[in-house]
């Protein structure tokens, strides 16, 4: 059995247990509005996310173009880049996942380091002696961030549609696992002042859920696992460390529940980017 069809009907029960769960909540609960809007969020983007897949690699690498595009735009704008970094982004965010479909073999050493020359690019013809290093390094950073996190879930096919739903699980674990168990004790420390919300627990409850969702879509290997794990953990604090010093509380506004297209894939961009180096060994 294809992970494409273990997916879908393990996502739908997830959704409609989902579903039924936030429709019975008490008005009175604090969190019953946010709740309904990310599950209506949930709701929304899975069938996308599944549906790239079902359309094979050319689906995949038009949805993660789609992805990074958006994400790009949000980056810019908290990065405080110009129109000319954002032009070698959006290009990039474009060319690597249809690269990655039409001529994955051209991904090599060669081209990362044409594109990381590239990121230096708007800045040395500016002249840009004020904030060109700065721009360049983000621009660089930005790069292998986003674009090049997105050109994995070509890359790595039927593997990156587990690691997509082993992270959409995580999200929702480590909220279950900080609201059960992060109240009190050892588990309740603060996992890092980037993200005070964030505790072990929270961990521990994504570590059960990514592990139970590569399990069941028979893609679980300790090295993946540990992958997807630490992306998970990882991606949200390099977007908290990101956001801060922007100074901004999410990346955007537009995705109900979320914020931003970034504060929905922050953590799929690391786990994508760990898992191809893991089963690149």
């Amino acid at each position: 059995m294809s992970t494409l069809s273990r997916s879908v009907p393990v996502v739908a029960g997830v959704l409609g247990a989902g579903g039924i769960a936030v429709a019975a909540l008490p008005a009175r609960l604090r969190m019953r509005a946010e709740l309904r809007r990310r599950w209506r969020t949930w709701a929304f983007s899975a069938p996308l996310f599944l549906g790239a897949f079902f359309l094979g690699s050319a689906g995949v690498a038009l949805f993660a173009a789609g992805l990074g595009v958006v994400a790009v735009l949000e980056y810019v704008r908290m990065a405080g880049l110009t129109r000319a970094d954002r032009a070698v982004l959006t290009a990039a965010a474009v060319a690597l996942p249809a690269l990655a479909w039409l001529a994955p073999e051209a991904l090599g050493p060669q081209l990362a380091l044409g594109v990381l020359l590239l990121a230096a690019g708007p800045a040395l013809l500016t002249a840009d002696a004020t904030t060109g290093f700065t721009r360049a390094s983000r621009t660089a950073f930005g790069l292998l961030w986003i674009p090049l996190g997105l050109t994995c879930l070509v890359l790595l096919g039927d593997t990156a549609l587990a690691v997509g739903v082993a992270v959409a699980f995580g999200d929702v674990g480590a909220w279950c696992g900080g609201t059960a168990l992060g109240r009190r004790g050892p588990l309740a420390r603060r996992l890092s002042p980037l993200s005070p919300n964030k505790t072990w627990a929270g961990v521990v409850g994504c570590a059960a859920a990514t592990a139970g969702a590569l399990a069941v879509l028979g893609s679980f290997t300790p090295l993946v696992w540990t992958a997807v794990l630490v992306g998970c953990v990882v991606g949200d604090l390099l977007e908290s460390m990101v956001k801060r010093e922007a100074g901004v509380k999410d990346a955007g506004s537009w995705l109900p529940g979320f914020g931003g297209l970034l504060d929905r894939i922050d953590s799929l961009l690391v786990a994508l980017l760990l898992t191809a180096g893991v089963m690149a060994r």
